[in-house]
């Protein structure tokens, strides 16, 4: 199918040539709300073409002419999203969003990339074999489910996407193999599509040999393939973690959406184009590892896609960003999204240090080789080896040229982590001869240690080992160290972990929503792996490898896209709310001691941190009940946003009427935030669950926030049969203050014997 995105050769050679101007132009999204219900998802060629018009018409009352708008717009929206992408100057911008037809208009601005034992951790699969109570035998392994995944692109010759085996395409499925030259689809990856637009009028021209879908950066092989890849016996990586690699719905179709360009800048014009093609094209689930910061709802192009998504019964997963630990960093935050922060597994590729005074350091690495078993090599800090015309900063850092081959040659170099790449600064220490690195954490970073493939000898060591270390460099005028091979270790405990990077809550566009909504497994995790780009992705790395070890919440995003695709073959009828809260009030919060989970540094997590929790995808085929969020429940929500019926009528192709009785905190959501708590002001909470098993009485239990009391009314549920829906009410109370200000957390559970629905609590105390 053609799709309509429309770009004016005039358009790029004035752009070419007249890059002067550029300051004062700049490319923006000009949103217009829902695609028109008349013309469905998939309107003739006819309706189209009306569409386009329209939008010449509206952009002609700026530009002075339907010619001049031709000429600026980069894309059309005409399906299920209305809206155009078009260069605009300042004064052409303000006229537009004065015009009573438009929603919101946005910059193009970019956004970026948030960079198989995790299945047998979450219990999908044993080791010996796959259990019975596994939600992969009960779902046929997401057979014919169709997961689309917004990135990079795809490497179709890998064996994750091989289709030996699969029947034919789903009738249903209405995409195409747009994927360039040399590029081929197959009855597993059955889609490929690829958008650039944005990125060049932000760029620059790109390579015309690099416009196709094939992935030339890794990250969109690797978190399709989490997604949805097949079995493939002997996936490592440098003999590492050797097994079988496998997608979280190991049977399903997928397609890739390439809207990701060198050095990983995503813009915002092809990624709407991404989402309104997936939506089109008739995925089942919408992966989209990639985020900037979080943005009102109307002006962030994922959120306004999403919701599209939707609205057509398609679930959309994002990562939550990788700016973690400090808080209020979570990107992706809209309440339709399902945001996805990072955790560990009980897997780690570990490579220790031994120092000249006997003690032992275990670090992190993926190293391809080792130093020689039984010899010591001089050790010494970065800052000892500085060239000449480098800072101590610099140096410190082990930045590109603050070294001198003639003080580090043949030493092991103490490099600290920060600023620039972890790979550049084992590739400096290898540029001046060095034999090795030790790469030690900042105070911040603690014991969030990293594995990475590094080109000579590394180990990636904890912040107080890195203490240990500097000690014993000032204890002694000839330190020395070795550094051992890697080695992978399993059965790490306490696991999971909440990862360093992954970003936490709270959600700073609206608190009444908690972000993340959940964790799953991002760290270390093995994956399909490009063969154009080198597993560090320096360019001077010549390594090439058919699986790579990545970490991110890019990473965790698609273990939940997979877990999705599951629950949407095994319950096909269910919304995409449903699904997100059969994830949410299943997951578990307690580590593989059956203590509470933590967070990097030893400390107890919060739902700031995990949100609902670990998914647990076996508990999820059956979770009892569910928070049924509707598209209403959204539009009310949005109403106490500030946006008025208008506004929403655009959104929702609809008439609707803001209800008078709605308060933020009365979104259906499966997990309860209270953004103010003050003492002798209570505070109630609304609520609905659907039953969607068997008839039963549920009872309310409250794990109690500290300070406060909960009351839930009724405290007894009783249903008699599937769809059976009823409501709720929380009364928070705060008598007196015995505690200061900021966050307390607790969790309410729903129990009739069997099921366990559990929702977080987050209540911020004023």
């Amino acid at each position: 199918m053609e799709f309509s995105y429309i770009i004016s050769p005039l358009l790029l050679f004035f752009f070419l040539l007249h890059a002067s101007s550029v300051h004062t132009k700049k490319s923006y999204i000009v949103y217009l709300g829902s695609g028109s219900s008349t013309f469905g998802s998939n309107p003739s060629i006819y309706d189209v073409q009306l569409a386009t018009e329209s939008k010449y018409d509206i952009l002609g009352t700026v530009k002075g002419s339907k010619m001049a708008a031709k000429e600026s717009i980069l894309y059309t929206y005409n399906r299920c999203i209305n809206g155009f992408a078009a260069v605009l100057d300042d004064n052409e911008v303000t006229a537009l969003a004065k015009n009573p037809s438009v929603v919101s208009v946005f910059e193009n601005r970019e956004r970026k990339l948030h960079t198989t034992r995790s299945w047998g951790f979450l219990g999908v699969d044993s080791g010996r074999g796959i259990p019975q109570n596994s939600i992969w035998k009960a779902s046929k392994f997401g057979e014919d489910v169709i997961i689309g995944n917004l990135d990079t692109g795809v490497w179709p010759e890998s064996e994750s996407f091989h289709d030996a085996g699969y029947g034919p395409v789903p009738s249903r499925w209405m995409g195409a193999c747009e994927g360039g030259s040399k590029f081929r689809c197959n009855r597993k990856l059955i889609g490929a599509r690829y958008f650039y637009r944005g990125y060049e009028m932000i760029n620059g021209p790109l390579n015309i040999s690099s416009l196709n879908a094939r992935d030339h950066e890794g990250h969109g092989t690797h978190t399709l393939s989490t997604a949805g890849g097949n079995f493939v016996q002997g996936a490592n990586v440098f003999g590492n973690g050797n097994g079988t690699a496998k997608g979280g719905a190991p049977k399903a179709r997928v397609a890739a959406y390439k809207v990701c360009w060198p050095q990983g800048k995503c813009s915002d014009a092809d990624l709407l184009a991404g989402i309104e093609a997936a939506i089109s094209d008739g995925v089942d689930v919408l992966s989209i590892s990639l985020g900037a910061t979080a943005q009102d709802f109307a002006n962030d192009p994922i959120s306004v896609g999403a919701f599209h998504a939707i609205q057509q019964g398609i679930i959309v997963v994002c990562s939550a960003g990788n700016d973690g630990p400090l808080p209020g960093t979570v990107t992706n935050v809209s309440p339709w999204m399902f945001t996805v922060g990072a955790s560990s597994i009980d897997r780690g590729f570990f490579s220790y240090v031994y120092l000249g005074n006997k003690k032992q350091i275990k670090g992190s690495s993926l190293s391809s080789g080792g130093l020689p078993r039984g010899k010591l090599y001089p050790l010494m800090n970065s800052v000892n080896a500085k060239a000449s015309n480098a800072s101590d900063g610099l140096a410190q850092l082990c930045e590109e040229g603050s070294l001198d081959p003639m003080k580090a040659r043949g030493k092991i170099i103490v490099c600290l982590r920060g600023d620039n790449g972890r790979m550049d600064k084992s590739f400096e220490v290898l540029r001046v001869g060095g034999v090795g690195m030790i790469l030690v954490n900042d105070k911040i970073s603690g014991s969030g240690i990293e594995t990475d493939p590094h080109m000579l000898p590394t180990s990636h060591v904890s912040y107080i080992d890195g203490l240990s270390i500097a000690q014993y460099l000032k204890s002694t005028k000839r330190p020395v160290a070795t550094i051992t091979p890697v080695r992978t270790e399993i059965g790490i405990k306490p696991s999971p972990v909440m990862a360093t990077f992954s970003s936490r809550g709270p959600n700073h566009i609206t608190e009444a929503i908690i972000k993340p909504d959940i964790t799953a497994p991002g760290v270390n995790i093995i994956a399909s792996f490009t063969r154009a780009a080198a597993a560090t992705d320096l360019p001077f790395d010549k390594r090439r490898v058919p699986f790579n070890v990545q970490s991110g919440t890019s990473m965790s995003c698609p273990h939940i896209s997979g877990v999705a695709g599951l629950l949407k073959k095994l319950h096909p009828t269910w919304s995409p709310a449903a699904i997100k809260s059969a994830i949410m009030t299943t997951a578990k919060t307690r580590d593989n001691t059956k203590n509470t989970m933590l967070d990097f540094n030893k400390v107890k997590a919060t739902p700031f941190d995990y949100g609902a929790g670990l998914v647990h995808p076996n508990n999820a085929m059956d979770p009892g009940l569910v928070y049924d969020t509707t598209i209403d429940d959204y539009l009310n929500f949005l109403c106490t946003q500030g946006y008025n019926s208008l506004t929403l009528k655009k959104f929702s192709n609809k008439p609707f009427v803001c209800s008078k009785n709605f308060a933020i905190t009365d979104l259906n959501y499966p997990s309860i935030s209270v953004p103010k708590l003050q003492i002798g002001a209570p505070v109630t909470v609304n609520r609905r669950v659907k039953n969607v098993g068997s008839a039963g009485t549920y009872v309310a239990r409250v794990r109690m926030p500290k300070g406060i009391t909960v009351m839930v009314e009724p405290s007894t549920l009783q249903f008699h049969g599937v769809g059976e829906e009823k409501p709720f009410k929380l009364v928070f109370h705060y008598a007196q203050q015995v505690r200061r200000p900021g966050y307390v957390f607790g969790a309410l559970v729903w129990s009739d014997g069997k099921h366990f629905v559990r929702s977080p609590i987050a209540v911020n105390l004023v």
